[in-house]
């Protein structure tokens, strides 16, 4: 009998070193959430893609024992507006590293009274007001998949990881919303109070320049996507509050960057635990359903 125990033990355990293995963390970081020492053992690699550099060098390393790739967004330095970061060459960067999830940190505004500055919200939903972005790796271009992608977007956001994030803020103590729906604006400026207005009414919780197209592509490569987003201030449409400005928003984040980080560290490790073979074998098919291939 205590034979047959050990046997069990050792096979669950080989089964969560199989789950460890078939999992790869790709890390975006934000505005002063790109932190690279969250990696243990880091190397520096730089990469070119059929989609041109991504933002910066990919910085791998682990979390836990859990292989990471961390990629700065916006580059180390901060020197790359929203609306030219390269979303394709970073996704299929992380993708060709053999990354089977992205969990990304982002700044935003809130829309709403009860988003304070400082909480941390796990998006759900998108409303895309970008104007300027490729969106698809098949856009008919020489560098691009073949064929036309229509993929599915009624649930941008894999479940299933956003599960794994809202319980681990909530185990932490930490302010987390489960849901709500992130505007993205083309940006780099704020809105004006008549757009945050209109913005609400349509249903947005919260506001950043950044989730879209990154969500949408990362889709389109089969990679469990999730947010982590930070709410910094009140955008500009409460009464008797001070309107977002660039000062605001870093003091935010760096008073409140180590519950993103703490997410992040803890996540990680319970991720890489489960098997998720299903999950990444029904996103494979969607993406191959979804493309309609030109006719020979």
């Amino acid at each position: 009998m205590a034979y047959r125990l050990d046997e069990t033990k050792r096979d669950i355990e080989l089964e969560k070193k199989n789950n460890a293995a078939q999992c790869k963390v790709g890390i975006i970081g934000g505005s002063g959430l790109d932190d690279p020492d969250i990696l243990e053992g880091r190397l520096e690699k730089y990469v070119d893609t059929p989609f041109g550099k991504p933002s910066d060098a990919l910085v791998l390393g682990k979390i836990k024992n859990v292989d990471c790739v961390l990629l700065a967004r916006h580059g180390r330095q901060h020197t790359i507006a929203p609306t030219n970061v390269n979303y394709r060459a970073n996704i299929w960067a992380l993708k060709s590293e053999g990354c089977t999830h992205i969990l990304v940190t982002t700044a935003c505004g809130s829309l709403r009274e009860e988003i304070q500055p400082g909480d941390i919200v796990m998006v759900d939903q998108f409303i895309d007001r970008t104007t300027k972005r490729a969106q698809t790796f098949y856009d008919g271009g020489p560098s691009c998949l073949p064929g036309v992608c229509h993929i599915p977007m009624a649930e941008p956001f894999c479940a299933k990881t956003r599960e794994i994030l809202i319980d681990v803020g909530k185990r932490l103590g930490i302010k987390c919303h489960s849901k709500g729906a992130m505007i993205t604006i083309e940006g780099p400026r704020f809105s004006s109070k008549a757009e945050s207005h209109m913005f609400r009414l349509w249903g947005a919780d919260v506001i950043n320049m950044t989730t879209v197209p990154e969500v949408v592509l990362a889709k389109e490569a089969g990679i469990c996507y999730a947010s982590i987003a930070m709410a910094t201030d009140y955008d500009c449409w409460k009464e008797h509050e001070e309107a977002v400005s660039v000062d605001r928003v870093l003091k935010t984040l760096k008073e409140n960057a180590n519950k993103a980080t703490s997410i992040l560290l803890t996540a990680i490790p319970q991720i890489a635990a489960m098997d998720w073979t299903e999950t990444l074998q029904s996103m494979k098919a969607t993406v191959q359903l979804s493309v309609m291939l030109p006719r020979h």
